[in-house]
């Protein structure tokens, strides 16, 4: 048998080769579709409560606003009063972030639908 032959070592070698270098990326794919934080989905916040039973302080015109919940959070992000660079803090903070910086604000962005217009 020839090294062109289809059953030859070669190929048989490469064939298996190839199948386990698809292996392993299909299993890293795999894991990292796991670990991505989907907008919108229903996630515990770092172990300690759910998202619905989150709160928010705001620093909204200079002034501390607050305790705020998700859907307060909602209807003030929908009226522009709070934006990427507005500071917000809650318990599971060490400090006052930008909302950009706070994955749960980012993720209420990306569900709040923008305001409606004919």
């Amino acid at each position: 048998m020839d090294n062109s032959h289809f059953f030859s070592i070669d190929r048989l070698i490469e064939f298996g080769m190839g199948m386990a270098i698809a292996q392993q990326m299909v299993g890293s794919m795999n894991n990292a579709f796991q670990n991505i934080n989907t907008p919108g989905v229903d996630t515990m916040h770092q172990g300690k409560t759910h998202a619905q039973d989150q709160f928010f302080y705001a620093m909204i015109k200079d002034k501390q606003v607050g305790p705020l919940s998700l859907k307060d959070l909602c209807d003030l992000i929908n009226k522009k009063e709070i934006v990427n660079e507005t500071y917000l803090w809650n318990p599971g903070l060490i400090g006052w972030k930008m909302a950009e910086q706070i994955p749960e604000i980012v993720r209420l962005v990306a569900m709040t639908p923008p305001p409606f217009k004919k």
